[in-house]
């Protein structure tokens, strides 16, 4: 593919030789002269100039002499749709493996793909393109939009609701009981679960990450959100549209995100909670309370963030404070010795 047809496919134009040859993408450093690569931040513009890539997407404005440049608003999400165009998704062949298992009532499209030794229980609905991978269980009347992707091993409870472009990853588990028990004189009894869980278009779900099934009523992830690996969501949990949930993060039952919450890795919040709109949580932080919109917190138990870089610099003085007082102590005890002399 030219410089010239990888500008056309973002809409943009080419400065220098619109005719070098690209076959791939990579990374400044390890690019060559067939390759494209992207400038994002301005503190690896000398790696950018010493790279051998055939081209760059950078920033508009930006000038590194002698280099074919796709200049655009966002050089990142540039290369995220190039690396699309030449990393597209494996095609699978539409139809039903033979050693696959289908319960009765199903209605799977002619143009989906459902893999060997895949367990598709009764009344399931699989759309239009859909993947279901190979050793999936699909529970009873689960339903599965049109371009979807499950992927190896993928464990969807009965009575769970996919949307439309929604990618599963291996090892997730989606509509497994939520953690709910009465207390009789010290047991613990099951409260039943016995709501769904229901994943809105355009969301991915990572490796091994659990979603737990309403309890009476579902669980529900906003359109358009992004889950980690290995993250759990509690029963009746729902998140707005656009959420970002990192590795190891989770949230307790009956909390409710906003619109595009970002959840850093191994964050997590209690239950009961409403976190608003726009809400940024950092890294291994514990939301113990609800939080307005747009707040950005950090810590355990999470504070505003400012505060929290206040607090981690004064504990950092510490020891130098604790010395300071010491020598305090010891010049108020000379001190008092000389008043008892005089």
């Amino acid at each position: 593919m030219k410089v010239s047809a990888v500008a056309r496919l973002l809409g943009l134009s080419v400065v220098g030789d619109p005719n070098v040859e690209i076959t791939g993408v990579a990374p400044l450093d390890l690019a060559t002269q067939r390759d494209i690569s992207f400038l994002a931040n301005a503190k690896y513009r000398e790696t950018a100039r010493r790279s051998s890539a055939g081209a760059l997407l950078v920033p508009d404005g930006e000038s590194l002499p002698g280099k074919v440049l796709i200049p655009c608003p966002d050089p990142y999400l540039a290369f995220a749709l190039v690396m699309q165009a030449f990393h597209p998704p494996r095609a699978f062949t539409p139809g039903i493996h033979s050693t696959a298992v289908v319960g009765i009532d199903c209605t799977i499209d002619p143009s989906a793909h459902v893999g060997p030794y895949a367990v598709v229980g009764d009344g399931v609905t699989i759309g239009r393109r859909s993947v279901v991978e190979a050793a999936c269980t699909i529970g009873n009347n689960c339903r599965i939009g049109e371009d979807c992707h499950v992927f190896p091993r993928v464990v969807l409870y009965p009575d769970t609701i996919i949307g439309d472009r929604v990618s599963l990853h291996s090892g997730a588990v989606v509509g497994a009981d939520g953690f709910g028990y009465a207390q009789d004189e010290g047991r613990h009894v099951k409260i039943p679960q016995v709501g769904r869980v229901v994943i809105e278009s355009d969301v991915e779900i990572g490796a091994n990450t659990t979603i737990d099934r309403g309890a009476m009523e579902e669980t529900r992830i906003g359109e358009g959100t992004k889950v980690d690996n290995l993250v759990q969501i509690a029963h009746n949990v729902r998140t707005g549209p656009d959420c970002i949930l990192v590795a190891q993060s989770g949230i307790s039952g009956s909390t409710t995100l906003g619109r595009s919450v970002i959840l850093a890795g191994q964050s997590g919040a209690v239950g009961h909670i409403r976190i608003g709109d726009r809400v940024r949580i950092g890294a291994k932080s514990a939301v113990t309370k609800s939080l307005p919109d747009g707040a950005f917190v950090t810590g355990h138990p999470a504070q505003p963030h400012k505060a929290w870089l206040k607090e981690r610099a004064m504990a950092g003085r510490l020891e130098e404070l604790l010395d300071r007082v010491k020598e305090l102590e010891r010049r108020l005890s000379e001190l008092r010795a000389e008043e008892g002399n005089a």
